[in-house]
């Protein structure tokens, strides 16, 4: 068996974007389930693809981070961009599947209000993650994440105020209740996710400026 002296190269930079490209799927699909509601169980299997994607190449990160001696940053960031990225995901899978669990009818407005923020701050870490190999500035970006976040917590908050300032003695309402309750939840979640990866990319990028 020949041994070569020479370091292994691994593009980490390009399977980060590849990562974020389905993160990105995942959120525009899950923008078009809020507003259209139609074909939600196709569209649902479809971020579940996605996901299954994203955990495959999140293993093959973690995995080539593992045997590779010489990387373009440091080990911790590189893991800390993946694993980052990989919550995003698994947040937007799981209001993905309580919306397809749950078979509503209609949908609360304020929800595809804040989906559609979601999908804004997602594309903006994309963006970031763009610049990073080339060591551009990401400072815009992450001042637009901040900014639709804060947007995002005042959003939430008036939706929640709505919600529960509903008849619960109405028929099915408390169940409703309940079940916008988690769905509001793992949209906070997935949007706080969301800008701690922005927080982080923004950090590689000045470490690494």
């Amino acid at each position: 068996m020949s041994i070569s002296f020479f370091p292994r190269i691994v593009k980490f930079f390009d399977l980060f974007e590849k990562q974020g490209g389905l993160v990105k799927d995942a959120a525009l699909v899950l923008d078009s389930i809020f507003k259209d509601f139609r074909d939600v169980p196709a569209k649902c299997k479809r971020i579940n693809l996605l996901e299954t994607e994203g955990d495959s190449l999140s293993r093959e990160i973690s995995s080539q981070l593992s045997l590779t001696f010489i990387t373009p940053l440091d080990r911790e960031d590189i893991h800390a961009i993946n694993m980052a990225q990989e919550d995003v995901l698994n947040m937007i899978r799981a209001i993905a599947s309580r919306i397809g669990l749950y078979q509503f009818e209609t949908l609360e407005p304020a929800a595809v209000d804040l989906v559609e923020n979601l999908r804004m701050v997602v594309e903006e870490t994309e963006k970031m993650l763009g610049k990073l190999s080339s060591k551009k500035e990401v400072e815009e970006h992450s001042k637009t994440v901040n900014r639709i976040k804060n947007e995002a917590k005042l959003q939430l908050l008036l939706a929640l105020g709505m919600l529960y300032e509903s008849d619960p003695a109405e028929t099915g309402r408390l169940l409703h209740v309940i079940k916008w309750t988690q769905i509001y939840d793992r949209i906070e979640q997935a949007l706080d996710k969301a800008e701690v990866l922005a927080n982080i990319i923004e950090g590689v990028s000045i470490k690494n400026a």
